[in-house]
This record gives structure tokens, C-alpha cells and sequence, in this order.
């Protein structure tokens, strides 16, 4: 049973930038958040039905990051490593299948031979497919784990990052996990921690990609009824900080082989509360005073003539600007490096967006749409910062940078 503890209005889908002729047919839907007493997972009330936010049309690149590009190739790096110990890596034909596979920023760090991927969004699958690797352009279903199964065989590693969350029915996909991973296969994915949403009070991470927000505590129970286990889990900063889930086949587990990061990470939850509704109705109201702040901030910036824009065209700040009624009166334009995103407008809000290598000298504030990119941004714009430039964002508190 589910619980309503917040309400972020009306939203449109985040990644869908639109034209100006576009503006009267937009998709709007309501966004509300909900807490499940069974399984005590963070979730909608109701989902986006997902080919209105999966399709041809998608515009986020994980490779537009050079952040994403580290964290990756770093990743496979100890992946590879941490892979000796098990008998399926000695071979050379160690078969991995990555669910959501964007634009191929992970997977390219793999042999294509006996590397998979399942991307619904086609103009991505279009890409990894002439780039050598073998994508389905469906989304993750049991049939779907069938169907490569039978192609392909079992696969020893699934991965998927920031993917995970965006499926509705979790059931069905952690099934499906488990009918394609090998004896001893390891399924790892990576999701933004619901810890960290709460301790920042970052709800901008809840947009309709993100029906789920995870606990380990949620995912414990919902794994484990669909006989799987998690081994491991590893917090990653990404994305505003992420978990990194590591599970195997329940068969497969060997006591020894849980690491104490498993009971760690559920210890803190219970200590934060993530198992109880009351801190969740505590979280609506922080994000509540959010809203005023930062409108008032923003206000007092017009007020004073100040020129403010917002720095990066994000999913994150597509629900910002909608639930605080954040439009081009307040911020002047958006600016991004996204060649599918320069010159339309941001979903809902109808705000400018531009492409722009460096903020112009006319610019007084900078809004940190890309606020889990902070560090990468301030080291770019570091001209923007020695003339006097101020950058805001609204996690934990509306602040200055």
C-alpha cells in the first residue's frame, strides 16, 4: 500500500525539450510521491507511461560529461579486476549485457565480441549498433531476457546505471535479471541514493525517469522476493551521490561472499528513518521552504537588476522550475552543450535555451541546473568566478556556491 507524502505539481517530461509550435501540445502529467508500507520503497503514485520518455527523441549523452567518461572508465577498469575471481573470467569470452546503454560511454570500454546492450531509445541504439556492439532497441522485459538468451546465451555480468529507477513494474525486471545471469553472474547497478535525497534534500532527483528513489532497504526486500541477493554495495558521488548495487543469484550466494557494506548501508537507513513514512511527510516540508527561498531569491535578484541564468539544460531542473513556478521572468536563459537541446525551450517552463561554451560577460548569477556537476563546472567557468560571477543552487539550502 502506498502513502502519499508529496506533490510537485504539474510536470512535463523532463528530457522533451520542445519548439515554440510545440508549446500548445505539451504533455503534462501530475507528480506525486508516494511511500510503500510493504516494501518501504520511494516511489510515484502514478507512472509515465515509459515510451513518452524512452523514444527517438531522447536528448540526454552520458559522453557529454567528462565526469561520466571517469566514472566509467574507471569503473570497468575494477570491474575487470574484481571479475579474476571467478571461474567465467578465465575465459575470453566473458559475456556482459548493459540495460540502458545511452550512447555507449560504458560499454566502449569493453570488447564489442561478446559485449550486449539494451537501449529503447533507438537514435542511441542506432549509435552502439554501428559502433559494433549488438543493442536491442526494446525495453527491458522478461521476453526480452528470453529472446538474448536464446541468442546469446546466459550473461556472466548485466549492468546498468541510472536505469534501474526509471522502470516501473521491478518485479518483471529483476526477473528477468535472473533468468539471463549465468551460474555466478554478477548483476551491479547504480542509482541515486535516497540517503542522500533526503540528507540534501535534493527532490529534484524525482522527475517521471525517476519513479523509484532507492533504499537499500527497499531493494533488499523486492530483490530477495524475485531470488536475488545483494553482495555488495558500494556509494559512489555521482549524480548527487548514487548506490552501486552488486547481487547475484540467490542459489549462487555463499555466506562469506556478503560483504558488511550490505548491513552498513541498511544500518544508516534505519538510522535516517528511510523505513518509517514520518521522515518522508519531514522531507515534504523541507522541500516546501525550498520553493519559497528560492523564489524569493530569486526575485530579489530581478529586483536588484541582477542578470541571472540557469547552467544546464537538466532533467533536475525541469522539476525545479515547475514545482516553483520558475520561468524566463526570473532566469533569462538556459545555457548547454547538447547540440539536441540548443535553441528550444526547457520542458514546462519555456525558458530559452542556448549553446554556450562559457558564460558571457553580462551574466551576474549562474543556477546550478547541473548541480551534481558543480566541481567540473566551477573548474570550467573559473574566468566567470575571478570577475565577480556567483553561482546558486538549492541543495542542501538555497545558497551561494
Amino acid at each position: 500500500m502506498k502513502i502519499e507524502f508529496l506533490d510537485l505539481g504539474k510536470q512535463p517530461i523532463a528530457n522533451r525539450f520542445i519548439t515554440e509550435n510545440e508549446k500548445p501540445n505539451e504533455f503534462f502529467y501530475d507528480l506525486k510521491v508516494g511511500f510503500d508500507i510493504d516494501t518501504k520503497l520511494v516511489t510515484h503514485m502514478n507512472y509515465v507511461d515509459p515510451p513518452l520518455m524512452f523514444n527517438e527523441n531522447y536528448s540526454y549523452r552520458g559522453s557529454m560529461s567528462q565526469t561520466m567518461q571517469s566514472h566509467f572508465k574507471d569503473f570497468s577498469d575494477n570491474l575487470k579486476t574484481y571479475l579474476f575471481q571467478y571461474p567465467f573470467y578465465k575465459k575470453d569470452n566473458i559475456k556482459l549485457l548493459e540495460i540502458g546503454s545511452n550512447d555507449g560511454v560504458f560499454i566502449k570500454n569493453w570488447d564489442n565480441k561478446h559485449t550486449y546492450a539494451v537501449e529503447p531509445c533507438s537514435n542511441f541504439a542506432d549509435e552502439t549498433n554501428q559502433m559494433g556492439y549488438k543493442t536491442y532497441p526494446e525495453f527491458w522485459t522478461y521476453d526480452l531476457s528470453n529472446k538474448i538468451k536464446n541468442n546469446h546465451g546466459n550473461m556472466d555480468v548485466i549492468f546498468a546505471a541510472n536505469c534501474i529507477c526509471h522502470i516501473p513494474d521491478l518485479d518483471e525486471t529483476f526477473k528477468a535479471v535472473h533468468n539471463l545471469l549465468s551460474e555466478d553472474g554478477v548483476f551491479i547497478f547504480e542509482d541515486p541514493s535516497l540517503s542522500q535525497m533526503i540528507n540534501t534534500n535534493s527532490y529534484d532527483q524525482i522527475y517521471d525517469e525517476h519513479p523509484h528513489i532507492f533504499s537499500i532497504i527497499a531493494l533488499k526486500n523486492i530483490l530477495e522476493r524475485n531470488n536475488l541477493t545483494i553482495i555488495k554495495v558500494d556509494n559512489t558521488t555521482v549524480h548527487g551521490e548514487s548506490n552501486r548495487v552488486w547481487v547475484q543469484r540467490t542459489e549462487d550466494i555463499k555466506e562469506s561472499s556478503i560483504d558488511k557494506s550490505v548491513t552498513d548501508n541498511i544500518n544508516f537507513e534505519v538510522l535516517l528513518g528511510l523505513d518509517d513514512i514520518n521522515t518522508f511527510i519531514k522531507f515534504a516540508n523541507k522541500v516546501k521552504q525550498s520553493k519559497l527561498d528560492l523564489v524569493e531569491f530569486l526575485t530579489k535578484c530581478k529586483n536588484l537588476n541582477k542578470k541571472v541564468i540557469s547552467y544546464g539544460a537538466t532533467s533536475k531542473s525541469t522539476t525545479v522550475f515547475n514545482y516553483c513556478n520558475i520561468d524566463s521572468s526570473l532566469i533569462s536563459y538556459v545555457i548547454d552543450t547538447t547540440p539536441e537541446k540548443i535553441g528550444k525551450l526547457t520542458p514546462g517552463s519555456h525558458i530559452p535555451i542556448i549553446s554556450s561554451n562559457k558564460i558571457e560577460n553580462d551574466i551576474d548569477i549562474a543556477f546550478l541546473g547541473a548541480w551534481n556537476f558543480a566541481a567540473e563546472i566551477v573548474n570550467k567557468e573559473s574566468d566567470f568566478v575571478k570577475r565577480g560571477g556567483k553561482f546558486i543552487t538549492h541543495v542542501p539550502l538555497v545558497k551561494i556556491v
